[in-house]
């Protein structure tokens, strides 16, 4: 069978290797999955108005996010169970990372203990991906163990305060392979019901007051991840959050909630350029990644794509995904007339 050549191609092989509940949880989303497609069809409405008669004889797709140096504008969302996947889990998706120059987020329902994911790419960047326990000091433990490990910035999930609906995993009775757990804390999480999970993603309770605590307890910086509205924005940065991700968690959580290409430009403009945006959902091409940062972002991420090249290539799938993505964001910059990230601009794109 020839190589994949695009990510929906890695998908459809994917599919075919993965055992259907395990494809069920990575792909699935929330009730109608109407916001997982929606996130789809929010970047297809937009279109590329492209510049004529710009020299594109060399064009860079190289950027930077909080101080760290990128070679595309890419880089990789929280994905829970790597290990789902391929054997190597989490390890094979941070050596791919760096391999192509680019960041890893780790989830904190990471199949391999984040100590032993920053050990296979000790020199690369990586953010945490922090969901908050109900004992505080189970998170500033957790915390204080990224910080440890190396990671650069915590990400904090807002758009789970409990456990979306997500009706795949329910009509399939989904549940953690035997012998495979999420290491949230280092330690196996007890039971192996997906819905064992919920213990794990969320806190109702959780509010803005408790970002002073979690800045306090931390020199790393703080990303909000989640946000869809500007005056969740505004007040992230009025906080002293570091960055705003702008995330409906893969349609996984609220279904019907907006798509984020549709959320992404009101953010953008609370923000006013005080800290930068991330974009994630539904960014399946380079000109998808070109619509994004013409909207604003800083950088787009990637989350279900990883997980299919990694289900087909281990290490090899995830940096083929990453190299798949850049090469159409330069054939796209080259005919858009963009020769740099910095020409990007908000006139390449139209309703």
């Amino acid at each position: 069978m020839a190589y994949p050549v695009n990510v929906e191609e890695f998908e459809a092989l994917a599919r075919g290797r993965l055992e259907k509940p395990v494809y069920d949880y990575f792909a699935g989303g929330a009730e109608d999955e109407a916001s997982v497609r929606g996130n789809r069809e929010a970047l297809g409405r937009r279109w590329l108005r492209y510049r004529a008669l710009v020299d594109v004889s060399r064009v860079d797709t190289a950027s930077s996010l909080l101080g760290v140096p990128l070679s595309l504008p890419v880089i990789l969302a929280p994905t829970a169970l790597h290990r789902m996947a391929h054997p190597d889990g989490e390890r094979a998706t941070a050596r791919a990372a760096a391999a192509a120059g680019t960041l890893m987020t780790l989830s904190t329902v990471s199949s391999v203990a984040l100590e032993e994911v920053a050990a296979e790419a000790p020199n690369a960047p990586r953010w945490f991906q922090l969901y908050c326990f109900p004992e505080r000091a189970d998170t500033e433990a957790l915390i204080l163990r990224a910080e440890r490990a190396g990671y650069r910035a915590i990400v904090l999930t807002v758009d789970a305060p409990i456990l979306g609906r997500r009706e795949r995993d329910l009509r399939n009775g989904f549940a953690v392979p035997e012998g495979l757990a999420a290491h949230p804390a280092g330690r196996p999480t007890a039971g192996q019901g997906q819905w064992a999970l919920s213990s794990l993603i969320g806190l109702p309770g959780l509010n803005w007051s408790d970002l002073s605590w979690l800045r306090r307890m931390s020199p790393l910086p703080l990303i909000l991840k989640g946000i869809v509205r500007g005056d969740d924005a505004a007040r992230a940065v009025d906080e002293g959050i570091a960055g705003v991700w702008v995330s409906n968690h893969g349609g996984r959580q609220l279904d019907g909630s907006i798509p984020t290409a549709d959320a992404l430009e009101e953010v953008v403009a609370a923000v006013r350029g005080r800290v930068p945006v991330i974009f994630d959902g539904g960014v399946r091409r380079g000109t998808d990644v070109l619509k994004a940062l013409a909207l604003g972002a800083a950088v787009a991420a990637i989350g279900r794509p990883q997980l299919w090249g990694l289900a087909v290539g281990g290490e090899q799938g995830v940096r083929r995904v990453l190299e798949m993505i850049r090469e159409e964001l330069a054939l796209a910059m080259a005919l858009a007339g963009c020769p740099s990230i910095s020409a990007i601009d908000r006139s390449l794109v139209v309703p």
